[in-house]
This record gives C-alpha cells, sequence and structure tokens, in this order.
C-alpha cells in the first residue's frame, strides 16, 4: 500500500470534510430519498434516482476519504531539511522571462490545490522543483514551451 504524504494542515481538511460528508450530507441525502419516496411510484421518479444517485456518490467519496487518511504520513516539518526542496517545502521562485515571483507549497496529489498555491509533487513544475536548492535555475518542459525559474528561498 502507498503512503499518503500530507501536511498536518492537509490532514485536519481531510479529516473535517470526512466529518461532514458522514453526518450532514448523509442526513441531507437520506431526507431527499425519503421526501422523494413519498411522491409515490419510485420504479419512474427521477428525485428518487437522483437522490440514491448522490448518495452512492457520497460513499464513495467517504471511503476514498477513509482510504487516504488510512494511509496517511504526516509530514513532521522540524525533520525535513530546509536546504533543499523537498514535499511540504514552500518555494519563492522567480520566473526569468516575466520577472514574476511565485511561492508554492509542494504537497501530494491528495492535497493539491492550485487556487490555494499548493502544486502536487506530481506536477511538471512540482517534480521539476524537487530536491533543488536556493539559487538553482530549473526549466520545465510544459505543453506551452519552457519555464525557466530560479529558486530564491525555501521554507516551511
Amino acid at each position: 500500500m502507498d503512503e499518503i504524504y500530507l501536511t498536518r494542515g492537509g490532514h485536519e481538511k481531510l479529516t473535517e470534510e470526512l466529518d461532514r460528508l458522514k453526518t450532514q450530507k448523509r442526513k441531507q441525502l437520506s431526507k431527499a430519498i425519503g421526501e422523494a419516496r413519498d411522491h409515490g411510484d419510485i420504479s419512474e421518479n427521477a428525485e428518487y434516482d437522483a437522490a440514491k444517485d448522490a448518495q452512492g456518490l457520497n460513499e464513495k467519496h467517504i471511503a476514498e476519504l477513509e482510504y487516504k487518511l488510512a494511509h496517511a504520513r504526516i509530514i513532521d516539518n522540524e525533520n525535513i531539511s530546509k536546504d533543499e526542496v523537498l514535499i511540504g517545502a514552500k518555494v519563492r521562485i522567480k520566473d526569468l522571462d516575466t520577472e514574476e515571483e511565485l511561492e508554492y507549497m509542494l504537497v501530494s496529489g491528495a492535497e493539491a490545490d492550485y487556487a490555494e498555491g499548493k502544486v502536487s509533487i506530481a506536477s511538471p513544475v512540482g517534480a521539476a522543483l524537487l530536491n533543488h536548492k536556493i539559487n538553482d535555475t530549473i526549466e520545465i518542459k510544459v505543453p506551452a514551451g519552457i519555464l525557466r525559474y530560479k529558486i530564491l528561498e525555501i521554507s516551511r
């Protein structure tokens, strides 16, 4: 079984989502199924079918979250080198073509969220940054061309 690396915050977020799905969402879906059943013949009841489908998707999502949490290994920042880019690191980089500065946190795919600046170590950018040090220049081949970055800062 593969370990899933999570930050402490990522682990808490998944735990909270699991709790919400098991309590609030299950109740909502159960109520929706009951209301749809009250509308009569369930063999031709689109509301009932939709509610049952939503219930099935919710249970699937619960199972996926339980698996991730059961196989999670929380990254302990104190024991991870601050000299190189590793999972859990915050990295400030400079785009050498546009001069724009960007900041990413490298995380596992289970925790990746581009809107929050959390980049998967399996993504082209995340994989290219791994194991590099401050002042390293990296080139990343992406569908749109080649990105050139210089690592300015690594933090935890």
